[in-house]
């Protein structure tokens, strides 16, 4: 097949031309080649790698993780078992986000029900957020089974809730 400019390439792989170039930018990606006008060219195997990587982000893969498993696509002599682990490492990651998100909802969810929502001025969920509450009893998920605290960035006074060791 013919060389495909960055559009084209994008268009084929799903995968963003500014994506794209930050692929390139931290070396998981590169053109096949740059023709005398500097433009990038690519060629299939760039777009089946755009691709892998596209499939992989939408799995929830961080850049890290999908470098580790273009270095085990790439090679032969890989062991299955290494993919696996990585894959079920992945998996323990997401299990520990939704449980932190589940968290969250509920604690909102909880608020919500105690706001009355109509024309008063008086709301249960601004006074747990407001500074400075006396109780944010509401807003504290339950403990989780270890006692290492975990602070979660933007959300300050759910900072006491514990949660799993890793």
């Amino acid at each position: 097949m013919n060389p495909m400019t960055i559009g084209q390439a994008a268009q084929r792989s799903g995968v963003p031309p500014k994506t794209i170039r930050y692929y390139e930018s931290i070396g998981l990606v590169s053109p096949t080649s740059r023709g005398g006008n500097n433009y990038r060219s690519y060629g299939e195997e760039e777009v089946e790698f755009l691709r892998f990587i596209n499939r992989a982000r939408k799995l929830g893969f961080s850049l890290k993780e999908v470098e580790e498993l273009i270095a085990l696509y790439r090679d032969r002599s890989r062991t299955s078992r290494d993919v696996k682990r990585l894959a079920l490492r992945h998996v323990e990651d997401l299990d520990r986000k939704i449980a932190e998100l589940t968290s969250i909802r509920d604690v909102i969810k909880r608020l919500a029900h105690k706001c009355r929502g109509d024309e008063r001025p008086e709301c249960p969920i601004l006074d747990d957020l407001a500074p400075g509450a006396s109780s944010h009893q509401d807003s504290k998920p339950a403990a989780r089974k270890s006692g290492k605290p975990e602070e979660i960035e933007g959300i300050g006074h759910i900072e006491n809730r514990v949660v799993p060791e890793p």
